[in-house]
């Protein structure tokens, strides 16, 4: 009996030795151009913007978190994140200076280009480098700083495998993602083979210039996935300011509506219908306007129940 029960134990505290070893091990992963390597899961890490925060709750990394940053200054927090973050403080409303991460003591970043970055700014990977704190870049946010494909929804479900790796959640990032992708399977299954994709307009903001999403921006994919095109495909950024003729001349047939800030999506959609200008748009003169908060907009969890949206509004016969 002695020595059964010795054995098992010396079975357990190998077992955990082994364990924690694993855990111990250094973790590389791709950054946009650069590779990042980890020696030990962040401690106190911090995200920016309302779609990485989300990232980081979908993994349940609340407790390995100081706060996070730049989402009240543009007015994105709803009750769904709010219950996520409960006593996680707000350290910056919006981007935040490289003073507020090393006054939380980060040891790890979590921010895209333009998702709490800018480049050649005050916080950078090169910047925050000397203080030990290390950045993980939004993947779709990559083409402000590198060349790279078009997205596909593939760039979120990297981000979150590459956090599971990172903070050594790989099997919970792994089901997400697992689940995720049978949800878009089910929602294009539904939808089938589309002849003739509706053409699709994004409006971010603006009147006299509409801010949208290019070529690289995910809304991009977002479309193509629930069986649209963007009109703007032939535009090479992600997300930037275009003028209103090729809108009018390329005549979307639906408007997605991204919601946030001081201006409503009520009030977007009114200023589209009051101006004359608009007015053979086919989407206008349909009313078919999709609205998509913020966070649904940008790369993060929430994108497979927009993409389940959009395809009722493409395609609502088949959904």
């Amino acid at each position: 009996m002695f020595s059964r029960i010795s054995l098992s134990v010396a079975a357990l505290l190998v077992g955990s030795v082994l364990a924690g070893a694993a855990l111990a091990e250094p973790v590389t992963v791709h950054s946009c151009n650069r590779d990042v390597t980890f020696d030990k899961a962040p401690e106190r890490a911090i995200s920016n913007d309302v779609n990485l925060t989300e990232m980081m709750l979908a993994l349940k990394l609340q407790d390995r978190m100081v706060g996070y940053t730049g989402i009240s200054g543009w007015k994105t927090l709803d009750e769904k994140l709010r219950e996520g973050v409960k006593e996680l403080p707000e350290l910056s409303p919006k981007y935040p200076s490289k003073e507020v991460l090393l006054g939380a003591n980060a040891d790890f970043f979590f921010a895209g280009w333009n998702y709490g970055m800018k480049a050649g700014g005050e916080v950078t990977p090169e910047t925050l480098a000397p203080f030990g704190i290390k950045v993980y870049e939004l993947t779709e946010s990559c083409i402000f700083v590198m060349q790279k494909d078009k997205p596909t929804m593939d760039d979120m479900f990297v981000d979150l495998l590459n956090l599971g790796k990172i903070f050594r959640v790989e099997d919970k990032a792994e089901a997400l993602v697992t689940g995720y992708r049978k949800q878009l399977a089910e929602i294009q299954a539904k939808i089938g083979h589309v002849d003739q994709p509706p053409r699709v307009f994004v409006y971010d903001s603006g009147e006299e210039k509409p801010f949208t999403s290019g070529r690289y921006g995910i809304p991009t994919a977002m479309i193509e996935a629930a069986g649209g095109t963007n009109i703007m495909d032939d535009v090479e950024k992600s997300w930037t300011e275009v003028s209103w003729e090729p809108v009018i001349e390329k005549n979307p047939e639906v408007i997605v509506i991204v919601d946030y800030g001081q201006v409503t999506a009520a009030q977007k959609i009114a200023f589209l219908k009051s101006n004359p200008a608009f007015k053979n748009i086919d989407a206008v003169k349909n009313d078919r306007f999709v609205v998509l908060p913020y966070v649904e907009a940008t790369p993060g969890p929430r994108n497979i129940e927009a993409i389940a949206a959009l395809a009722k509004a493409f395609h609502p016969s088949s959904m």
